[in-house]
């Protein structure tokens, strides 16, 4: 059975998205099954994988509000072992639809849960709020990743989300579990940078994944050719980043023999 990961932060601009796709590209290219349920009404995943959300005639929203088999909107992606259920803008209405449905924090587990067996990951990408449609990927999810930019308000509206998963926890979802906090755009020339990561540690300790992602041309122009950061170039910092991202949380779910000390490619030495 599938894991189901969730990457949520109310925050725009952290890179939840970016996550969401180079994390799925990467547990693809290491042979692990996986699909992306692109949960965003800005559709950024659908196009960010290769696909104009325009020509998209069934979505994650006929799954939702219209009981559509998942399995029959799956698209794959090309990038092998990965697929992706894609989101167009008529998401932005589900939210108003689903208010005075029955047990409407569970329609996106109800979609989940007939495709779990058939994936190791599948990740959930997640709009910038926190409302119904977040709570709905929390509600269905066996952990979240937490992307924080690294920058002065890292911490801003962190508190929030994390008392958010707090109530998840305890009325709908009492398996969440934090999967980490990923710190984002990391740049080292720049002392703040280094100082948000040290802050981000002391505050949130072993919450905090040890993989940081870097600041990268690469990694920011891929989604304009359509490409994850794997097929847009597959040797780039970006590309190394999310490999090692991967490789750190199948090392923490003992989904790999791979030992810890040689679980990351070391940036230093790569040409």
């Amino acid at each position: 059975m599938g894991k189901v990961i969730a990457i949520a932060n109310q925050k725009g601009g952290v890179g939840k998205t970016t996550t969401a796709i180079n994390l799925g590209a990467s547990f693809a290219v290491l042979e692990f099954r996986t699909l992306i349920i692109d949960s965003d009404p800005q559709a950024n995943a659908t196009s960010g994988v290769g696909f104009d959300p325009k020509n998209i005639k069934t979505s994650i929203y006929e799954c939702i509000m219209d009981d559509i088999e998942p399995k029959n909107i799956i698209l794959s992606t090309q990038t092998p072992n990965l697929d992706i259920i894609p989101a167009h803008i008529d998401l932005v209405g589900a939210e108003i639809e689903m208010i005075n449905l029955p047990n409407r924090e569970k329609m996106m587990k109800k979609v989940t849960d007939q495709i779990k067996d058939d994936y190791d990951f599948i990740i959930i990408d997640c709009s910038p709020s926190l409302g119904l449609l977040t709570v709905n990927a929390l509600t269905a999810a066996d952990s979240v990743i937490v992307p924080v930019q690294c920058e002065y308000f890292a911490l801003e509206g962190l508190g929030k989300l994390l008392n958010t998963l707090k109530i998840v926890q305890s009325r709908l979802n009492p398996d969440l579990d934090i999967e980490g906090i990923l710190l984002t755009m990391f740049d080292k020339r720049l002392r703040l940078s280094r100082q948000v990561v040290e802050e981000v540690k002391t505050h949130f300790q072993q919450m905090v994944f040890d993989t940081l992602i870097n600041r990268n041309t690469r990694l920011s122009e891929a989604p304009s050719f359509g490409e994850t950061i794997i097929m847009h170039d597959a040797d780039s910092t970006g590309a190394i980043n999310y490999l090692n991202l991967a490789r750190e949380i199948l090392q923490n779910n003992e989904m790999t023999k791979v030992d810890k000390s040689d679980k990351n490619i070391d940036l230093e030495n790569e040409t």
